[in-house]
């Protein structure tokens, strides 16, 4: 038995070791091709750039001044790490509320947020659009309460499942202390939310820092461009596209991600377990 189950962990390492390189292989193939001139791009892809092929850094930099690269830089972060903290301070508070007061109003606004990660955004994209011009959304303050309104669901679903295994006596006993319902939720029920804050803050940072549609859709695009709406504007006339910096802009927008997952990783899966299992 112990032999067998050697021989299938050994399968199981080959196996997902291959699965890595299938996914690795995609950015592995960008970063080099940032590199190279243009015409090498589409004719020799899968090379490594070296003597006339490679051009150092003159793709990041024509590619950095063709979008103004810091410009779209500082809304995606100011859009991203706002949106991100109004998210989880809203859904966390309003998760605690759904499970801890038992009422017909409560519940259904548990069950509309459930419905919300089902309804297609493809449903509500025109509505959406033409709703967030009337209410003068089209900047990267009101597309905050967009991304909080799309990104509600999954995050109250995911503090729900953890707030309801927490002790109840831990509150009561700050309540006998003297505590308020808000001083208990900020100094007793949100430090234990640590590892599924980390989890949605990892969840809905990549989905906003790489998102396309909604900030096209809502943002004033001729005053507020963010990187992934600036990248597209490296498309010229008749289909031209200048590869090399597309390639350059590419890497940079995806190493800021890659960072943060990095740092944040190791609460993921215990995040989305703890959500998921408990209560």
């Amino acid at each position: 038995m112990e032999e067998k189950k050697v021989k299938h962990g050994w399968l199981l390492t080959l196996f997902f070791s291959l699965l890595t390189l299938a996914w690795v292989f995609p950015i592995l193939l960008v970063v080099v091709n940032s590199f190279k001139k243009k015409v090498y791009i589409s004719r020799r892809p899968f090379e490594i750039p070296f003597g006339k092929m490679f051009v150092e850094l003159e793709n990041y930099v024509r590619g950095m001044e063709k979008i103004k690269f810091f410009d779209a830089l500082k809304n995606s972060l100011f859009i991203t790490i706002c949106s991100v903290a109004v998210i989880i301070l809203c859904t966390s508070m309003c998760a605690w509320y759904i499970s801890r007061v038992k009422s017909v109003f409560s519940t259904s606004m548990y069950y509309l947020c459930l419905f919300s990660m089902i309804v297609p955004f493809q449903m509500v994209m025109f509505t959406l659009s033409k709703l967030a011009n009337m209410l003068h959304l089209y900047s990267p303050i009101g597309i905050i309460l967009v991304y909080l309104g799309f990104g509600a669901g999954l995050s109250v679903f995911m503090f729900c499942g953890f707030v309801r295994g927490i002790p109840l006596e831990i509150e009561e006993a700050a309540m006998i202390d003297g505590c308020t319902p808000i001083q208990t939720f900020f100094h007793v029920v949100f430090p234990i939310l640590k590892p599924t804050c980390i989890t949605v803050a990892i969840l809905q940072t990549m989905w906003i820092w790489n998102d396309y549609l909604l900030p096209y859709l809502v943002l004033d695009i001729k005053r507020w461009k963010t990187i992934p709406i600036a990248i597209q504007y490296l498309k010229g006339g008749y289909g031209s596209v200048d590869m090399g910096a597309m390639m350059a802009m590419l890497v940079l927008a995806i190493i800021p991600i890659i960072i943060f997952y990095m740092f944040c990783q190791k609460y993921i899966i215990k995040g989305v377990v703890a959500g998921a299992v408990k209560g």
